[in-house]
């Protein structure tokens, strides 16, 4: 999913094109992916999630193939957007089947160690970009891409007949399932929140290795080991979920995630070395993800009976924020540069945490 933001000064040499036109080989995969979640809710909720999932490994196996093969940067943004709308039922289906076998009260912890498993693919992504830009090319990462969605689909093919189709709310349309998801007014809230979210954090991390590259003229390798170590953070948040949810509850994770997240990106648009960027990546993704997973968990239970609808809609807004927000965030790095990207991502963010946590103080326990 990531694995194209170390790859940006490679593409913008052996192109020849400008930054903002190969950071289109992240945005378009962000944006198909959003929209691609209107088709895979419903499926997942009719068909079953995990034959669902299985089908979109398999795709990506050789959209992954056409993004190593694309002969232009045309071609390669235009593999990449495929490969987003392979991709997008992957893990928002993924929750959902969590939401459906497990209770809400051990539920963000379980979504924790699940995001350990997207920390492990983050990370590699990020490194197998910067590593394959240095030494072996840029179009070996889309090669390892595509054996390892392989691995995935093997494995989860065996899996899938193990469990059903879903049966609650199947006979709904689509259309229905919006309705009866938007009556209520909190996913609305979760929505819009994780939309901006998405923009606010996305729009900087993309842009990371290239501020490091650029600033400090450091390779390609060392320049991904920031984004590599905002990983670490969701991870080492993901050991310590229970703990900190005991302590802080809800919404004090979401205020001291978003305090996380601002002292990080304002440490990144004043920072004098490359050095200092590794410990505030990491402590980037600690914020992030103590934030993300709150949203993540409401959105689980936003509508148990259309659950894989609401948690694609929820995925959805995520990736368009994601899209919108690496669109912005090109054209000023190429304006007025990336400092300045940092520090309006770090302001958004502060207000959409306020307004979360006052959001979650509000909502009753019984609606949970």
């Amino acid at each position: 999913m990531r694995a194209c933001d170390s790859l940006l000064p490679a593409l913008v040499r052996g192109f020849g094109v400008t930054t903002g036109q190969a950071a289109r080989t992240v945005s378009m995969f962000a944006l198909a992916y959003g929209l691609m979640q209107m088709l895979y809710g419903p499926l997942g909720d009719r068909y079953g999630k995990l034959p669902v999932i299985a089908l979109a490994a398999s795709a990506s196996v050789v959209t992954s193939l056409g993004a190593m093969l694309a002969p232009g940067i045309g071609w390669l943004i235009g593999f990449r957007a495929v490969s987003g709308a392979a991709a997008a039922a992957i893990i928002p289906q993924s929750m959902a089947w969590i939401g459906d076998q497990i209770a809400y009260e051990h539920r963000q912890a379980t979504l924790a160690r699940f995001l350990m498993g997207q920390m492990l693919g983050f990370i590699s992504g990020q490194l197998l970009g910067g590593v394959c830009a240095d030494f072996l090319g840029w179009r070996w990462t889309f090669g390892f891409l595509a054996a390892m969605y392989l691995a995935a689909a093997v494995a989860l093919w065996a899996q899938a007949g193990r469990f059903g189709a879903a049966t609650a709310g199947a006979s709904l349309g689509f259309g229905r399932r919006i309705v009866a998801i938007g009556r209520d007014s909190w996913p609305r809230v979760i929505f819009a929140i994780v939309f901006f979210e998405g923009m606010a954090v996305f729009g900087a991390l993309a842009f990371i290795p290239w501020h490091l590259h650029h600033r400090f003229g450091v390779s390609l390798t060392l320049a991904a080991l920031a984004p590599a170590a905002f990983g670490l953070g969701g991870i080492g948040y993901a050991l310590f979920t229970r703990r900190l949810l005991a302590r802080l509850r809800e919404a004090g994770l979401v205020r001291v995630g978003a305090a996380c997240l601002a002292i990080a990106l304002v440490g990144l648009a004043l920072g004098g070395s490359w050095l200092l960027a590794v410990p505030e990546s990491a402590l980037l993704g600690i914020g992030y993800y103590m934030l993300h997973n709150t949203l993540q968990t409401n959105a689980t239970q936003m509508a148990p009976a259309n659950r894989g609808t609401a948690v694609s809609l929820f995925a959805s807004c995520f990736f368009l924020g994601q899209s919108t927000g690496v669109s912005i965030a090109s054209a000023m790095v190429e304006w007025i540069g990336t400092p300045a990207v940092f520090t309006a991502s770090a302001l958004l963010l502060i207000t959409l945490a306020t307004a979360f946590a006052a959001a979650l103080r509000r909502r009753p326990a019984a609606a949970l």
